[in-house]
């Protein structure tokens, strides 16, 4: 049964792929509001994404065959409601991360197709025959995703390191000045772009979720997880050090499509539509492997009579397709709600949303981590680990802060809309016993 798993590759592919897609190739633009401090954001949320990913390591070390990932680990150690929250938590940020990708998805495509970047009904529709084909492709076996990710993400690396590598030798030093260009504070600052930055990270937990579909979990989860971190962080920090010294800002600001316009400048056209095509692949690698992931989590939280029962159904193919259609259908809502605003505005909103949903995943996952090594016997480096957890702990009540008040104000609501669905869920088992 081995060869229908994923191997060390494929998750850290998995990894990898989910993390490096739509934040990286749009992000840029975003930032350049900025100004140069933002590459001061990057070095904080990497170190913190190696901390989670080493948290998200050792977990699957202590629970190698959890299924569902942050929901697993949190329902083990800290029970039931705890659970409920963090997948419900960790479906919103899906969902939402999706529709973030679906749109960075379309900036791209208008470097070929110019209607797309002047017509909302064109973007909206394209986005939508996008999301539904993956869906579809999630519904087959989990082996042709797996191949599929392995080949988006060897794809996409390639454009974003040539232009990290070559873009350094472009490099003008007067683009990074003013330093703070955003009007705030220094610390302000450097917590709102670390914040931002955090969501080109999400998906490191990524080859914790499908853990019984993963060969020797004990041990290539924990790889794949910490690897596929360390080349993000690796590809992250130089391609955006390149990007912000090769386009000044104010053009930066409102570039559709951030790695393609460096292209050009540099290489010309012809460059460009290459470097634009390799960012179509890369959200596309995004986009299959998330919605992989949205299925995955409510499937998980379904089988423990934790969301509807709809959610656990699956196809011939093992896939829980229902979950996964009934998912895609509010990314799509989500997508074309906030495409009344620019690309870049919907993009950086989807964005923040999605990374403060999160959040509720990361800090029961580290209060997981300290739990588990008191409760289990025989674990090694016990202050490590508790270190460890307490520093990643404090990182993500950071990400909190950096969201703002309106996005933390909204993500606050989503979370307490599903305590009714588990109050209901809870009413329906109490009955049925």
């Amino acid at each position: 049964m081995s060869n229908q798993k994923l191997g060390l590759w494929s998750s850290t592919a998995l990894v990898t792929g989910n993390m490096i897609g739509s934040g990286i190739f749009l992000l840029p633009a975003s930032l350049a509001l900025y100004g140069g401090i933002s590459l001061l954001g990057w070095f904080f949320s990497s170190l913190g994404a190696i901390l989670l990913a080493t948290v998200f390591g050792y977990l699957s070390e202590l629970l190698p065959n959890s299924n569902g990932g942050p929901y697993a680990y949190t329902k083990v150690s800290l029970g039931e409601f705890p659970a409920f929250l963090v997948a419900w938590g960790y479906w919103v940020s899906i969902w939402s991360t999706n529709a973030a990708i679906s749109v960075a998805l379309v900036g791209y495509l208008a470097v070929f197709f110019p209607i797309l970047a002047s017509s909302s009904l064109a973007a909206i529709g394209t986005g939508l025959f996008f999301i539904w084909g993956m869906t579809w492709l999630n519904t087959q076996k989990i082996q042709t995703v797996g191949f599929v990710q392995l080949l988006t993400t060897i794809l996409k690396i390639i454009p974003i390191f040539l232009i990290g590598f070559v873009g350094i030798f472009y490099i003008k030093a007067g683009h990074f000045l003013p330093f703070n260009l955003s009007g705030e504070s220094n610390l302000s600052a450097i917590t709102t772009t670390m914040t931002l930055t955090l969501f080109a990270y999400l998906g490191m937990e990524s080859a914790t979720i499908p853990s019984e579909n993963v060969e020797n979990p004990e041990s290539t989860i924990r790889k794949a997880t910490i690897r596929g971190t360390l080349i993000a962080v690796v590809v992250y920090i130089l391609s955006s050090v390149a990007i912000m010294g090769i386009i000044p800002a104010e053009i930066l600001a409102n570039s559709s499509a951030p790695f393609a316009d460096a292209a050009g400048l540099f290489w010309g056209q012809t460059a460009k539509y290459l470097v634009a095509f390799g960012a179509v692949v890369s959200t596309l690698g995004a986009l299959n492997g998330w919605i992989l992931i949205q299925g995955q989590i409510p499937m998980s939280a379904a089988t423990d009579n934790l969301f509807p029962r709809i959610f656990k159904k699956i196809n011939k193919n093992g896939s829980p397709a229902i979950g996964i259609a009934l998912s895609s259908i509010l990314v799509s809502i989500l997508m074309m709600f906030k495409y009344s605003e620019s690309l870049v505005a919907a993009f950086t909103f989807m964005m923040t949303l999605s990374t403060l949903s999160v959040v509720t995943p990361y800090i029961f996952s580290t209060a997981s981590l300290a739990i588990l090594v008191f409760e289990k016997d025989g674990v090694k480096h016990r202050k490590t680990k508790l270190l460890l957890a307490f520093l990643a702990f404090c990182f993500s009540i950071w990400v909190i802060i950096g969201c703002g008040k309106d996005v933390v104000f909204l993500g606050f609501i989503l979370l307490m809309l599903g305590i009714p669905f588990y109050v209901l869920l809870r009413k329906d088992r109490e009955i049925s016993r």
